[in-house]
């Protein structure tokens, strides 16, 4: 039976907007779980403009307590998700009690938040979450806005210009680029700073002063002359650092001039924040898409989905069990390795993936970030920082309503991975076959009660301290090899031997026949044996 067919609604949670434009701007005092925002609406009292179902209502005009509970009280009235008041005003404890009554969301902009930017930020994010499924992961205007902006302070410096994020990848880059040295142009052909330059600027001190000031500063030449002299002005909104503009320059701008630059700066800052929370948002949106086709949910799969085949990827680090901090690592390796938007989502508690798994071409070109053959070399990479990383991948599938089938059978293979019954950071369900069906007869007999000379085993060690259960299990795994099965158990062979023999008179076993030697092995590995 094919999986229902349903529509997702329109907009995004309250925190999630807010979640978007990070924490320096936005907060939410109290959440509104089940209201989506979809419009973005500035409140007019004298007009009767409250705002009206799925909008984000704006209180500028909200001075206070006694208006901005009349705000809450009539935005409520007209369905609106959340009101976003000043901090003083969403924190008055009349306004936040209203709030609660209605069951409206309440927010509080930052102090140092300006309303229009604000504005500008949120109706970037709403059209990006409410338009056409293909706009969300794309590259919008902001993009084609920071390119015009370094252009701008080149032509102030009459120099060529980069705008660069906190991580000195390349956001945008002047159009002139006459004047430069070799460590600027693998900058920008690259779209980032080469580790090299990094270090050295680190031991200068380039990057403690950048996080830390918001006035522009020269940096001289490098001394082996490696590194011309730069002009970089840190890009700030109130006191989180987002990046900065770099300028090759002959020497020290004139005060003026530095005073235009920090001008420029900050609209540089507002374009940072929006590409910042548009970054945030095509994730979120990336991510439900991927939990909802690995539920069954097909809804517009084939708009985003990439060219089949594909294998769901289990990836696991630290202690395995899936959880934020894995997936953290896995996306910032994938994006590092270039894989710019990477198809991954915590699903029921577990960091998963979605690449392709492409017929191999030639051997001596590198594999396409996103696909199988490329996360086997990256998992490789990844595993000497973090030992304990693995990643499994389930059968390949042509069509999305094999994706569940496939997140299945890569659960299976990393647990094979992780508990040690297959060797290597990586695995595909083909190769770990084996101890996946061993899995599911074991988790079939850990579903029902133990049976036969097991029982008798089991309660015979718990009573006496013997370990004869232990020493049947690598008796099994090592037939007519006493030696090897001794040595797994630490003891001498005669030892097993001995062991073997009085295990017998505890038990009526049969070992000489084919069912019942896998009949007790399957039942002491659901033992743990």
């Amino acid at each position: 039976m094919s999986p229902t067919l349903t529509q997702p609604p329109r907009g995004l949670p309250v925190a999630d907007v807010v979640g978007t434009l990070g924490g320096g701007l936005l907060r939410v005092v109290i959440d509104a779980p089940s209201a989506l925002v979809d419009d973005v609406t500035v409140a007019e009292p004298v007009q009767e403009l409250f705002g009206q179902a799925r909008d984000l209502v704006l209180g500028i005009g909200a001075q206070t307590a006694e208006a901005a509970v009349e705000l809450v009280t009539r935005a409520a009235a007209g369905g609106a998700a959340a009101v976003v008041l000043r901090r003083a005003l969403a924190r008055d404890r009349e306004v936040r009690g209203a709030a609660r009554r209605h069951g409206v969301g309440l927010v509080e902009l930052s102090d140092q938040a300006s309303w229009a930017h604000v504005v500008w930020l949120l109706r970037g994010v709403l059209d990006r979450a409410t338009g056409p499924a293909g706009d969300v992961t794309g590259q919008g205007p902001v993009h084609d806005e920071l390119f015009a902006l370094a252009d701008a302070c080149a032509a102030l410096l009459d120099a060529p210009v980069t705008i660069e994020d906190t991580q000195s990848r390349v956001l945008a880059y002047s159009a002139r680029q006459d004047v430069v040295d070799p460590i600027r142009v693998s900058t920008i052909v690259g779209r980032k700073v080469p580790d090299a330059v990094l270090t050295s600027l680190r031991g200068r001190g380039v990057f403690r002063r950048l996080a830390r000031s918001a006035e522009p500063f020269y940096v001289p030449a490098a001394p082996d002359g490696s590194l011309r002299p730069r002009l970089v002005v840190p890009v700030r909104a109130g006191s989180e650092w987002l990046g900065s503009i770099w300028a090759v320059v002959e020497g020290p701008p004139p005060a003026e001039l530095l005073r235009s630059l920090v001008q420029t700066a900050s609209v540089v800052a507002l374009h940072l924040l929006r590409l910042r929370s548009e970054a945030d948002l095509a994730r979120r949106v990336s991510a439900d898409r991927l939990r909802a086709v690995l539920s069954g949910d097909l809804t517009g799969a084939d708009q985003w989905l990439p060219a089949p085949p594909w294998r769901v990827v289990a990836l696991g680090a630290g202690n395995g069990d899936g959880t934020a901090q894995p997936l953290d690592l896995w996306e910032s390796a994938f994006r590092r390795g270039s894989w710019r938007q990477p198809l991954v989502a915590i699903v029921d508690e577990q960091a998963i993936a979605l690449v392709r798994d492409p017929a191999q071409g030639d051997a001596s070109q590198a594999p396409e970030p996103g696909t199988w053959a490329w996360l086997v070399d990256l998992t490789g990479r990844v595993v000497s920082d973090h030992p304990s990383a693995r990643a499994a991948a389930g059968g390949a599938v042509t069509r999305p309503r094999g994706l569940p089938q496939s997140r299945g059978e890569a659960l299976e293979a990393l647990t094979a991975l992780t508990t040690a019954r297959l060797a290597g950071p990586t695995a595909t369900v083909e190769q770990a076959w084996a101890p996946v069906t061993t899995g599911r007869a074991v988790s079939g007999i850990r579903s029902g009660a133990f049976l036969g000379p097991v029982v008798t085993l089991r309660a015979h060690d718990t009573e006496q301290g013997t370990d004869y259960a232990g020493t049947l299990a690598a008796w099994l795994d090592h037939p007519g090899d006493p030696r090897a099965a001794a040595a797994r158990l630490h003891v001498h062979p005669n030892t097993l031997r001995y062991r073997m023999r009085r295990l017998t008179e505890v038990v009526d076993v049969d070992l000489e026949d084919p069912e019942t030697r896998l009949a007790l092995r399957l039942q002491l590995r659901a033992l743990g044996h």
